[in-house]
């Protein structure tokens, strides 16, 4: 059949004039026959031929004009504008996605390459091999805030001088907006990471967390464009996610009790369980989601992550479906990541120090090391991905390089001892406010509670100490107590669990928490200080500040209530 047959395209010339070539191949092929070189040409782009049968002189031609042929159409299809530029500084030939470019780009683009021309003539070597050539990149930006990037090589005559310049340009707008919010990224998360320990110990622990708060809020609007976010903890004891910092969302969307399981727990439940961000594209298609702001159409959530555990997750909505994106989650993820780490330094930082345990635990520099190295690991991940592209890498080793620095800070962080300074030179004497007092003292710490105990008591106070949070909820339920002190991180029940028994048992009863860090795990000192703790003492702390504390907490400044004192039953 005649489909069947070989395809030969013959292009007329002397041999094909004096011989019977197309008769002679036209009985074993399907020969088309062209006398001028732009039809044969024309033909072999429209269609797909098995040979070519053209004179020697005729060959040569049609090869070259094939190729170049080829060579226009592959430059006119691919992304990036390109460009020869003369001597003149004139285009003697662009690609069609260069002629797309506005003409005032395309006008830089052509100044540049008179430049580089000049900078390649200078530098061009009698002795540089033939063939070498130099590129150089360039960035620029245009009128409409658009940056735009080139490469420019010299093209070399015979004699190795520089004869044109060829141009490759690319709009680079999309990679430096990337490169500037990396960088605001970095720099934001480097701000929520100095928390130096002096200016933090002159804060009180509610205004320590607000300080931290009002940053991530800060950079979660102005940075990241999120005005509608939430973070929550998990309670290691309890395995819920506790809220901590929350923006623009309904109290109904705080009030919701989520735990760290996969199910049944909204998105923010599914991420904390598996570690894996998620992006909710449509609210209502999405079965996991289950309350946030009003109208919320979608959502981003993100762990937070602290070494190989997640601690928590950040969770962003949107009352447009479709706002978030791979790029908003790679960004929310270095974000959280400085967050986590802002919320552990706060946990770990010791807010007074004194010469005696001034020494960096090393427990401490274990815990923080593995967060640090999560960051550097996503730093030189992306760096693969911007192979070639400088800048970007530029930017990620600042990144680097400033993760290296905190690390330096980290000789800030300690756990404090368990002893209070000064109780050995306590002696015992009369005190008006304190004797007679019924205090119940709750501290995990045998050395902590039996040393406060001794201290109370050389002054007349009448101690109930308890060595864990249960069995101090279980007193403060059967006695009426004039003050309690009670440790932050306790098993069984946390300090603000104590508080809010004290709390319902007497409003008057004055409660003062104790912590050797700045921000306790589950939250007491804020939530606590918001409904009337009376303070919260650092550990380590002197005998002095200690009295000193729990003296106004009996006797509290004109304007507070004052404490209404019981009576003590029979007993211990």
């Amino acid at each position: 059949m005649s489909d069947q047959r070989p395809r030969v395209l013959v292009l007329g010339g002397k041999v094909t004039s004096q011989h019977p070539v197309t008769q002679v191949l036209g009985q074993f092929c399907d020969v088309e026959q062209f006398e001028r070189m732009e039809d044969a040409m024309a033909a072999l782009r429209q269609r797909e031929f098995h040979a070519v049968f053209a004179d020697m002189g005729d060959f040569l031609p049609l090869e070259r004009g094939l190729v170049n042929q080829q060579s226009s159409m592959i430059l006119n299809t691919i992304g990036e504008g390109v460009c020869i530029v003369d001597s003149e500084g004139i285009c003697t030939w662009s690609n069609n996605r260069m002629r797309s470019f506005p003409p005032a780009v395309f006008e830089r683009v052509k100044l540049i390459c008179a430049q580089a021309r000049s900078i390649f003539a200078n530098q061009m070597s009698p002795t540089q091999e033939k063939g070498a050539t130099r590129s150089k990149k360039h960035t620029f930006q245009a009128e409409d805030d658009r940056y735009f990037e080139m490469i420019t090589s010299p093209v070399i005559d015979e004699k190795g001088d520089v004869r044109q310049v060829v141009a490759v340009v690319w709009d680079a707008t999309s990679g430096k907006r990337l490169q500037q919010k990396l960088n605001a990224i970095d720099s934001a998360g480097r701000e929520l990471a100095k928390l130096e320990g002096e200016a933090i110990g002159k804060l009180t622990p509610g205004q320590r967390l607000q300080l931290l708060q009002d940053k991530i809020i800060k950079y979660s609007k102005d940075l990241m464009h999120f005005d509608h976010f939430a973070i929550r903890l998990v309670d290691k004891r309890t395995n819920r996610l506790e809220l901590v910092i929350s923006e623009g969302l309904p109290p109904e969307a705080l009030d919701i009790d989520l735990y760290v399981q996969p199910e049944g727990n909204g998105i923010s439940g599914y991420v904390a369980a598996t570690g894996r961000s998620y992006i909710c594209h449509d609210t209502e298609k999405d079965p996991r989601y289950v309350l946030g702001i009003h109208h919320c159409k979608s959502s981003l959530t993100v762990p937070l992550r602290l070494h190989d555990k997640v601690v928590g997750v950040f969770n962003i909505e949107s009352a447009d479906i479709g706002t978030f994106d791979e790029d908003d989650r790679q960004f929310a993820e270095i974000f959280g990541q400085y967050v986590a780490m802002a919320l552990n330094i706060l946990d770990l930082l010791v807010v007074e120090r004194y010469t005696t345990t001034g020494q960096l635990a090393s427990s401490v520099v274990q815990e923080m090391a593995q967060p640090l190295n999560d960051i550097i690991t996503e730093a030189q991940t992306l760096m693969e991905e911007y192979i070639g592209d400088d800048s970007m890498r530029d930017r990620l080793n600042r990144i680097v390089t400033h993760v290296t620095s905190i690390r330096t800070g980290l000789k800030d962080v300690a756990a404090g001892p368990q002893r209070i300074l000064g109780s050995e030179h306590v002696k015992k004497q009369t005190d008006p406010l304190l004797g007679g007092k019924r205090i119940l003292i709750a501290d995990d710490e045998p050395n902590i509670r039996k040393t406060l105990a001794e201290i109370l008591g050389k002054f007349g106070a009448v101690c109930t100490v308890c060595k864990d949070g249960h069995e101090a909820v279980i007193q403060i339920e059967q006695a009426d107590f004039d003050l309690v002190i009670s440790d932050i991180k306790m098993p069984h029940r946390t300090g603000y669990d104590i508080f809010a028994a004290a709390k319902r048992r007497s409003e008057r009863v004055p409660v003062i928490l104790m912590t050797g860090f700045g921000y306790d795990p589950h939250h007491s000192i804020v939530r606590a200080s918001q409904q009337g703790l009376s303070t919260v003492i650092f550990k380590p702390f002197k005998t002095e500040q200690l009295l000193e504390e729990v003296r106004k907490a009996l006797n509290p400044p004109p304007g507070q209530p004052a404490t209404q004192p019981v009576k003590s039953p029979q007993g211990t």
